[in-house]
């Protein structure tokens, strides 16, 4: 027995026992159950405010007493307990977006749209050619650095969309209609992107833009109607355009080319005129250069080669007397037929 206590030596006491002799041991304690119940409860508030978990998409910034001291990466990190060290947690992995015009219900399959919980007035926009339009878009951004993020502008996400609005409508205020809603999406979002990111470097909020997509380019819906028919119009007159130019594009080239045609052959013809009458001319002076040395030579030449090129196209020569009454074949040109003679004798 030892102590008074009458469990034999070596013996392990039960849980009874136990739980019998820690209540003992709290009567006799001074301030009574209360003060250890507090003292647990304080230190059980201490060690939850110990630690802190930074999520894998997120940095975690560390203050003690408001002043930013470090940043956390993902994971589970320790701190100061009881206030004296607070943790906010950014999501610098992620890319946010901001919707105007429009919000997204839910994104899935099918992405459905709020009907309207907030001011339409934020997508109508006025053009450079005084046109009302309904511009529809959305802007993704990532948080490049947490504590500028935080603390060096106030309600941040609240001046992204207040700087990306101001920014739409001066670039679209610049632009006609008719090109915002047809070929100058992409121009307006390239130009709107560079001049938001550059005023949002120039406040240091800590954001890099990521894209800036036009959704959807409308007129409002109660112009909708005419506006469709100043289309419809646009469409039928660019048409015709395209015709007439595919026209003309076909028969401008084929009247050149029936032109050069002509005159290809007028200018053939002409130089052969002028090379024929340079023939004949050349002709004429070697002629008379012979018929100058041998007048009487060249004379009866000149005859025999004219009737034997006049007698060489006809088919028969005949004689024709007053006093004769039929006609005497005297010579036949025609190949293989002899003259027949007066009596019909052969």
């Amino acid at each position: 027995m030892v102590g008074g206590d009458s469990r034999p030596q070596g013996q392990t006491p039960s849980l009874e026992e136990v739980i019998a002799k820690v209540l003992q041991q709290w009567r006799g304690f001074k301030g009574g159950p209360i003060a250890i119940l507090i003292a647990i409860a304080a230190a059980l508030v201490l060690a939850w405010t110990v630690w802190f978990t930074v999520q894998p998409e997120e940095t975690g910034v560390v203050q003690r007493f408001g002043k930013v001291v470090r940043t956390a990466e993902p994971g589970l990190h320790f701190k100061l307990p009881y206030g004296i060290e607070t943790v906010r947690t950014v999501p610098t992995a992620r890319v946010l977006k901001e919707e105007f015009g429009f919000r997204t219900l839910a994104a899935g399959e099918r992405t459905r749209y709020v009907e309207k919980p907030y001011d339409k007035a934020e997508s109508l926009m006025l053009t450079g050619d005084l046109n009302v339009i309904d511009v529809q878009w959305i802007i993704q951004y990532r948080i490049d650095d947490p504590i500028r993020y935080l603390f060096h502008v106030r309600n941040t996400d609240k001046t992204i969309r207040d700087v990306t609005e101001a920014v739409m409508r001066r670039v679209v205020g610049n632009r006609l209609g008719s090109d915002v809603l047809t070929v100058g999406r992409v121009g307006v979002s390239s130009e709107a992107k560079a001049e938001i990111q550059k005023i949002l470097t120039d406040y240091d909020t800590g954001v890099r833009l990521v894209t800036v997509e036009l959704q959807d380019v409308t007129p409002p819906d109660t112009v909708k109607p005419a506006f469709n028919e100043v289309n419809e119009s646009r469409q039928d007159k660019e048409r015709t355009i395209n015709q007439a130019q595919e026209q003309a594009n076909k028969e401008i080239p084929k009247a050149r080319g029936v032109a050069t045609q002509s005159i290809s052959k007028a200018e053939g013809y002409a130089l052969e005129r002028v090379n024929r009458a340079r023939g004949e001319a050349d002709r004429f002076q070697a002629i008379l250069a012979e018929y100058e040395q041998a007048p009487e030579v060249t004379r009866r030449r000149l005859y025999l080669e004219a009737m034997g090129g006049f007698l060489a196209e006809q088919k028969g020569l005949y004689i024709v007397d007053a006093e004769q009454k039929a006609l005497v074949p005297w010579l036949s040109l025609e190949s293989g037929v002899r003259p027949v003679p007066e009596g019909g004798k052969k």
